[in-house]
């Protein structure tokens, strides 16, 4: 884009408070990538309309994860950070790339029946398509690089298909992007479920640790976290409930499973999890202090917007004018 480096590009939606989940799988390994990589990241408006806002809270939430990305770390001065809904080509881009995706690539999508499965009142067609808009998202940018979880390699994999299926069609267009995969803290865990991947939208409270939690409340989540049979600290497989503990804890401290059981070698699990949540407490405080600083200066993130949409528009705009000219649409007669 503006020089040799690689495109890197993700988003997360805009709906509720990010959990410490999206914070050490994601957020956090995002910050350093900007020294290797050209990296964009979105807040993902648009992805969000699947499942019915309130106007007020929606707009509320938009601004609040984009204050989120700059307090973790991520400086708009180096990464773009922007609307997704403030671009237009993300959705005219998508239009184009349904008409060459299959119904039997859609159906495949394990994501959709699991959503369609919770919402069985608000089953849409974007629900459906939602890959679609998701692959404009990532080739507009000519990504090489996009970190996800395992529940979106299938997104990522049905992006690829069509940037290939398209390539084939009309030559070099697309890059077709390949996944990174972080090193650690990929998968968090719920502290009252291990076996389900922690998430804003758990029924219970004490599931989640939020970012904005305050640190009582933080702690307090940790001392209620599900554990195991047994007493010792140890990473083994049939303790799960201890393992996701331990992973938390070494994100936060930079600390081994090794060196975490031997720290909490002979100590039972309460003094384990006042530990974990007395780390955790102490990672977002920073976060949660620049939060607070960015949400007060009303002038420097519409600055940071504005600036950052500008950037994104300019480059979605250069591909999309290049897909027009390849499937044959009229350009636009520019006074």
């Amino acid at each position: 884009m503006l020089n040799d480096k690689k495109i890197l590009y993700s988003g997360m939606q805009a709906t509720g408070t990010l959990t410490l989940g999206n914070y050490l799988g994601a957020l956090k390994n995002w910050v350093a990538l900007h020294e290797e990589y050209e990296c964009l990241y979105g807040v993902m408006d648009l992805h969000s309309l699947t499942v019915r806002q309130n106007p007020a809270e929606f707009r509320k939430n938009a601004r609040s994860l984009y204050a989120l990305y700059v307090a973790a770390g991520l400086d708009p001065q180096e990464n773009c950070i922007y609307y997704q809904s403030h671009v237009p080509a993300h959705a005219q881009l998508s239009w184009i790339l349904s008409c060459f995706t299959y119904m039997g690539e859609l159906n495949r999508m394990t994501q959709f029946k699991d959503k369609a499965s919770k919402h069985s009142d608000n089953i849409n067609a974007g629900l459906y398509t939602y890959p679609v808009l998701m692959a404009a998202d990532i080739l507009l940018y000519q990504s090489d690089v996009v970190p996800v979880g395992v529940d979106q390699k299938q997104h990522l994999e049905i992006a690829r298909d069509i940037a290939q299926r398209f390539n084939a069609l009309y030559g070099d267009v697309f890059t077709v992007p390949e996944a990174y995969i972080p090193k650690a803290g990929a998968k968090i865990m719920s502290l009252q479920d291990p076996g389900r991947k922690m998430s804003k939208s758990d029924e219970n409270a004490n599931a989640a640790v939020l970012l904005l939690d305050e640190r009582d409340a933080i702690v307090r989540k940790f001392k209620r976290a599900v554990t195991d049979s047994g007493k010792e600290v140890r990473f083994l497989e049939e303790k799960p409930g201890i393992c996701n503990l331990m992973n938390i804890y070494g994100c936060v401290t930079g600390k081994s499973s090794e060196e975490i059981e031997k720290e909490f070698d002979g100590k039972g699990y309460g003094e384990f999890k006042l530990a974990v949540g007395e780390a955790v407490a102490d990672e977002l405080a920073p976060l949660q202090k620049r939060y607070a600083e960015l949400m007060a200066d009303k002038a420097y993130v519409d600055a940071m917007i504005q600036k950052n949409d500008e950037k994104a528009a300019y480059f979605a705009e250069k591909t999309l004018r290049k897909v027009h000219k390849k499937v044959g649409l009229t350009e636009r007669v520019r006074g």
